[in-house]
């Protein structure tokens, strides 16, 4: 069990790197860009959040085949549409603001108005995201490891372990209640830790 929380962390980071990667570039891009680049963008955005993650990750993980490697992409890839919307929102607000007026004026292009001044300061509400959606992230990999999907023995991953232990839970009631148990905390301590960090940036 100690072992699958190190397993468990790296798919919630990685997810998250992927996860806010994509949604972050092509959030800016659709906020910044406006027009028929940014409207293409946010209806393909809103055609994938249409989708359950779930049943999304699942056909991934299936196309791609069964590893780990493989479901952290997946959940990744499912992801993003979030924070591009959030991204997306938080860039088309502040691109009307003094201080990105004042910075085109004094000859900053685009690209670096974009980065320089604007992207800064998204970066509160996106970290909060983030940290709520790592308990999620962490949920939805043990979810497709408990279907058989995610990580393949003899790798200790949370969900996967429950699923083995359905075979011997009447008598070995420990193997499946203490990694089950290890997902519930996580997770929960991960969406508290969202609800300050909101608190705090906010």
């Amino acid at each position: 069990v100690l072992i699958g929380a190190r397993i468990s962390l790296s798919v919630g980071v990685i997810v998250l790197v992927i996860g806010v990667t994509i949604g972050t570039v092509l959030g800016a891009v659709a906020g910044f860009a406006g027009g028929r680049v940014g409207e293409t963008i946010m209806r393909f955005t809103d055609i994938m959040i249409t989708i359950p993650e779930l049943i999304l990750a699942l056909a991934i993980t299936a196309v791609l085949g069964r590893s780990l490697g493989h479901t952290m992409l997946a959940i990744g890839l499912v992801r993003w549409p979030i924070y591009c919307r959030l991204v997306q929102a938080q860039v088309a607000g502040l691109a009307t603001e003094p201080f990105v007026e004042a910075a085109v004026a004094g000859g900053a292009g685009g690209p670096r108005v974009l980065f320089r001044h604007i992207l800064p300061n998204c970066v509160s509400p996106v970290i909060v995201r983030a940290s709520l959606d790592m308990g999620l992230a962490i949920l939805t990999a043990a979810a497709l490891g408990f279907l058989g999907l995610g990580a393949q023995e003899p790798i200790p991953e949370w969900g996967a372990m429950v699923s083995d232990a359905r075979k011997t839970f009447p008598t070995a009631w420990w193997s499946a209640t203490f990694p089950g148990l290890a997902i519930f905390v996580t997770v929960f301590a991960f969406n508290v830790l969202g609800d300050g960090l909101r608190d705090v940036l906010d």
